[in-house]
């Protein structure tokens, strides 16, 4: 960005520079760039591998635009990766990383920013994530996901909760009451954070051993582990599109997904939990990952015989219609009353 660029900029524009990693969110990452280019003074867009022709019908729209750079990569690296490869970019004093299917409220940006300098010990902080319809997601404001917690959500001992709130709590905080202001927490969404550059320069970036998924509790701990306190911002609100990136995908991603959590629980709690019930939790994560695949299998199963059996049709349908442009077929005669 030039000195130009600075001086021509909105007086209204948050001082944040915003690294949003895209991988085929399409036409979405348009309303996304629409949106937080009306708040931030610097976007920086990572794109890895998207296929050309939607990517290249948004880009259109923002081709001469000053505040916008674009990073295209030839080869999906992963989130992490992108996000270290935007951030070397940034030149703003706090750095909003951001999905492309999430869609800014107006003034999200600046809510964010309010909380993030109001103390100085606040090194991250990361906004509400609703549906379409306003509800509340899952993942926004949570508890770290330890092996005993994942336990407790995966066999649904959670309600149980209520009277033990100690032993049986889940880690996400979505159905609890919303707070009037800014709370501590554990963790926060990657999928809309902002963090100070001076407690990345502390902390460190993006564990790049992480291509998808608890990339973002990882960095969660490693902050509050390094004296950072971690904050959730209720008035910050975005419209979470959740999945949008990885639908033609679906085992693709929760494969990675899945590889995420083997790693964030080895890197984290390894030493905190006894050998055989690292073991049970690790046996977990990929029983999961069978039960998903299958599903996943079972759910395409009628998609792909509707396919098959609509291949099938033309394929008898073919020499008809071949004849039939060459005049050699006469067509049917309908029946008139």
């Amino acid at each position: 960005m030039s000195m130009d660029d600075v001086a021509a900029m909105p007086d209204d524009l948050a001082p944040v520079s915003v690294v949003i990693v895209n991988h085929n969110a399409g036409r979405l990452l348009g309303t996304c760039l629409d949106a937080v280019l009306a708040q931030a003074a610097e976007v920086i867009l990572v794109d890895n591998d998207s296929v050309p022709e939607p990517l290249e019908a948004v880009l259109h729209r923002f081709a001469s635009h000053p505040r916008l750079t674009v990073i295209r990569s030839r080869v999906n690296t992963g989130f992490a990766t992108g996000c270290n490869l935007g951030a070397a970019r940034c030149s703003q004093p706090a750095v909003l990383f951001l999905n492309p299917d999430c869609i800014l409220n107006p003034g999200a940006v600046a809510a964010l920013g309010r909380a993030l300098a109001a103390d100085p010990t606040v090194g991250m902080v990361g906004g509400l994530l609703t549906d379409e319809y306003g509800a509340e997601q899952g993942g926004g404001r949570r508890s770290v996901p330890t092996p005993w917690r994942s336990f407790v959500r995966g066999f649904g001992l959670a309600r149980f909760g209520r009277r033990w709130p100690r032993l049986f709590s889940d880690f996400y905080l979505h159905r609890q009451p919303l707070p009037a202001a800014a709370i501590d927490v554990e963790a926060v969404s990657g999928a809309c954070t902002m963090v100070k550059r001076e407690a990345v320069a502390a902390v460190g970036g993006w564990d790049e051993g992480f291509f998808l998924h608890c990339e973002d509790l990882d960095w969660c701990m490693r902050f509050r582990a390094a004296g950072w306190r971690v904050q959730f911002v209720p008035d910050a609100r975005a419209v979470h599109h959740r999945g949008m990136c990885g639908r033609s995908r679906p085992l693709f991603v929760e494969w990675h997904k899945h590889r995420g959590m083997i790693r964030f629980y080895r890197k984290h709690f390894r030493h905190q939990y006894p050998l055989g019930l690292m073991g049970l939790v690790m046996a977990g994560v990929w029983l999961r990952f069978a039960a998903v695949a299958a599903r996943s299998s079972l759910a395409a199963a009628p998609r792909q015989a509707a396919r098959l059996a609509i291949a099938r049709r033309r394929s008898r349908q073919m020499p008809r219609l071949i004849g039939l442009a060459a005049g050699r077929v006469a067509p049917p005669v309908s029946a008139t009353s």
